[in-house]
């Protein structure tokens, strides 16, 4: 599908910044340019909120000179302020700190070819018409019970993207893409106690974002299921991560295994490339070219091929995540992953959501997590959550208002299961994980 950027005329733009980028004599340069553009609406006990448009355009220009770095950004694409942007950064150049390890990718490791991963998926919907999507959703959630008394807003959004990157080692890459998103929050109230929760859809293509009828009341399910929680005494138990929640645990994997933790030091995982990390059936994994891909691309933030990776087979942790510079300073190769991880994924076990908690038998469901008790220097883990109690493999009740804590290392050798209900709503893809066992602080 055609879009709606003046790809051309940016590609020119940015190749004139680094012509005029070399003019001033530095040793390399690069250029980032996105424009954005879209609206998103939202809705309360069906009256409209907001209608918001947006239309954002951002240039970053780094250069590089002496082993010193520069960087400059505006949003403003004339010719005066771009010429600015790169005499900014030049100046900066001038002034920096040495540092051996700063420079471009290496022109190897470029994505001279790149495949088209189908990312980009305009919607034709009018703010009107988003409007009604949002109140369609904010009605039939209210309409499910008495006791969803108010709503939260509900919302409908929609932008499209455009990404451009560019170096002075000859590479010069772009893709659009396209975001489109229904949500529907929702309160409950049972006596003096009130409980709120969400669902949402995400999709790149709006015909695979979930039906709003459907969205709406599985929000009123999770919101009433809330109701009436009751507190846990201190104690030990196994422990599930709902997969929505479970995607925080391979987030504080990845965090551990990036390049700027590690060359600082600040890592549990240092120096345990080729170490066993998890059982035996873990296999984590990166697919950055998966077709409409929520996190896939083909190139990263300095134009490096992206690749299939291997973090973890057979539970040891095989690779690292790399960008140029943390590679250098550690001695090793980028792995293509300057901006992070690009459609995270973990292997399961075929059992569903059910099955999982027949499992477990007895122990803790964790459907949401709060505060940020993460060190990831030592691997302490500590958070406020909420869930359900589970007794032969059913729900009991709701639960709230208590800690889990433990520390990552033990979490991650602890797995025991990993269900097949995958949440592929982002960059991270897992289904629900089930723990051995873990610390519940409460009454």
């Amino acid at each position: 599908m055609s879009h709606i950027f003046p790809e051309q005329d940016l590609q020119n733009k940015l190749t004139r910044i680094l012509d005029q980028a070399r003019h001033r004599g530095v040793d390399a340069a690069e250029a980032f340019l996105s424009m954005e553009t879209g609206f998103s609406v939202s809705v309360r006990r069906g009256e409209v909120e907001t209608i918001e448009y947006h239309q954002g355009k951002t240039l970053h220009v780094t250069v590089y000179h002496q082993n010193r770095t520069g960087a400059a950004s505006t949003s403003d694409l004339s010719s005066e302020a771009i010429l600015a942007a790169v005499d900014k950064a030049c100046s900066i150049a001038n002034y920096a700190g040495q540092d051996p390890f700063t420079g471009l990718a290496e022109p190897e490791f470029l994505a001279k070819n790149y495949p088209d991963l189908k990312l980009y998926h305009h919607w034709d919907i009018t703010p009107g018409q988003a409007v009604a999507i949002a109140i369609e959703c904010d009605t039939v959630c209210r309409e499910q019970d008495s006791r969803l008394t108010d709503a939260e807003s509900s919302s409908v959004s929609s932008y499209d993207s455009f990404k451009l990157y560019g170096n002075t080692n000859g590479f010069l890459g772009s893709y659009p893409q396209s975001m489109h998103t229904i949500n529907c929050g929702v309160l409950a109230q049972s006596g003096e106690e009130m409980q709120r929760d969400h669902e949402y859809s995400i999709a790149r293509m709006a015909s695979e974002l979930d039906d709003p009828v459907m969205i709406a009341k599985q929000a009123a399910q999770k919101v009433l299921q809330k109701l009436n929680p009751r507190r846990l005494t201190t104690r030990r138990c196994p422990v599930i991560f709902h997969a929505p929640v479970a995607k925080s645990l391979l987030s504080h994997f990845t965090g551990a295994i990036s390049g700027r933790n590690l060359y600082q030091k600040a890592s549990f995982l240092l120096d345990h490339l080729d170490k066993k990390i998890f059982p035996d059936f873990i296999h984590i994994y990166q697919e950055p070219h998966i077709i409409g891909g929520m996190a896939s691309t083909p190139f990263d933030l300095e134009g490096v091929r992206t690749q299939d990776i291997d973090f973890v087979k057979d539970g040891i942790l095989r690779s690292y995540i790399l960008g140029s510079y943390s590679a250098r300073k550690l001695k090793m190769q980028t792995t293509g992953n300057s901006g992070g991880v690009y459609n995270l994924g973990i292997s399961h076990n075929n059992l569903d959501l059910a099955s999982l908690l027949k499992k477990m038998d007895t122990g803790l469901l964790v459907t949401e997590l709060m505060g940020q008790g993460i060190n990831l220097v030592t691997g302490s883990y500590s958070r406020g959550a909420s869930g359900f109690w589970i007794e032969k493999g059913e729900i009991q009740y709701p639960v709230n208002e208590i800690t889990i804590a433990g520390q990552l290392p033990t979490i991650f050798a602890n797995i025991v299961a990993i269900a097949n209900d995958t949440d592929l709503r982002g960059s991270v893809r897992t289904g629900s994980i089930l723990l051995n066992e873990m610390t519940i602080a409460g009454e």
